[in-house]
């Protein structure tokens, strides 16, 4: 990809975003939407030293096919995220995910379940700040642009099987594939109870051990943050993603019921109880899909906790 095209990609995606509507594109079988890092740790994750840990459950559902092709998977991932923070210029943070998924298969008449569960792939990411606006004593540094730069790695479990075969590829817990990303996001905020938060990405992906190869994708998330209470926080975001088709094998073959694209609006809630700790509630609900061949996608519900220790502005 060369810088032009990928500027015109990012550029386009957020602006895609903020309007709200989906256009022909592509999107990967069952891969994520939405800023993980701003779900998990909140938008200002760079804004103090210290350590914060999040755990996350998130329920995702999806079918794709017809007829003897039919398949409908359902995964629950569990998701332990911790994220240290050099001052305000850098932080590092690593996601650990165990995966439960159910796919079943076949028509009404033919239908036959199978499950596979374990670790699936870790990430790593550096998020580092690029520009902050002149600090102030009303609002802090009003607004913030930061860089993202990471690998998900390929230690998932991808060679799951049952009674001495592999399991279809949407039952493994991993991928069994390292993929690079790399993206912006920032803030602003509004005044001392309402921000905007922003963020684009692209995620580059690879084969698996047996030619399998979720397609290429992009995602790019607008959010409005706003206080309700002392301890309670409000979020309505508007999540977008794209991706290529699914390759098959090591020839390059397609999946025709992959690729598309789909809009999430996803209002959450946040409930500070005390301690550092914060509750998390969200579901990220499918408004506008255009996607290839015969595909549904369901609504996505998360549920997680955070906790910061240790910090100092």
């Amino acid at each position: 990809m060369n810088i032009a095209t990928g500027a015109q990609r990012l550029a386009l995606g957020a602006a895609i975003a903020i309007a709200g509507f989906a256009p022909a594109a592509n999107a990967c079988s069952i891969c994520r939407c939405g800023d993980p890092t701003f779900n998990a740790l909140g938008k200002d994750v760079l804004s103090a030293t210290g350590w914060r840990v999040a755990f996350d459950w998130e329920r995702f559902e999806k079918s794709q096919g017809a007829g003897d092709d039919f398949e409908s998977t359902v995964e629950q991932r569990y998701t332990a995220v911790v994220a240290y923070s050099v001052a305000d210029r850098l932080s590092l943070v690593a996601r650990l995910p165990y995966s439960e998924r159910s796919l079943t298969e076949g028509s009404a008449s033919t239908a036959a379940e199978t499950h596979g569960s374990g670790l699936a792939d870790p990430e790593i990411h550096a998020q580092i700040r690029v520009w902050a606006s002149p600090f102030t004593g009303a609002l802090g540094r009003r607004a913030n642009l930061s860089a993202t730069l990471g690998v998900k790695t390929d230690w998932g479990v991808n060679d799951a099987s049952r009674n001495g075969e592999r399991l279809d590829e949407h039952a493994q817990p991993g991928t069994g594939s390292t993929d690079y990303f790399v993206g912006l996001s920032g803030y602003y905020l509004l005044d001392r109870e309402s921000a905007l938060f922003g963020s684009v990405q692209e995620r580059v992906t690879g084969s698996n051990d047996f030619g399998y190869q979720y397609g290429r994708t992009f995602l790019a998330n607008v959010a409005y943050e706003r206080k309700l209470a002392k301890r309670v926080d409000s979020v309505l975001e508007l999540n977008y993603r794209h991706a290529a088709r699914d390759a098959i094998d090591a020839t390059g073959a397609l999946d025709g019921n992959t690729g598309g694209a789909v809009l999430y609006l996803t209002p959450r809630l946040l409930m500070e109880v005390g301690g550092g700790v914060v509750l998390r509630f969200a579901a990220k609900v499918p408004v506008a899909k255009n996607l290839y061949g015969e595909q549904t996608e369901k609504t996505v519900y998360n549920i997680g906790v955070t906790y910061t220790f240790g910090s100092s502005t």
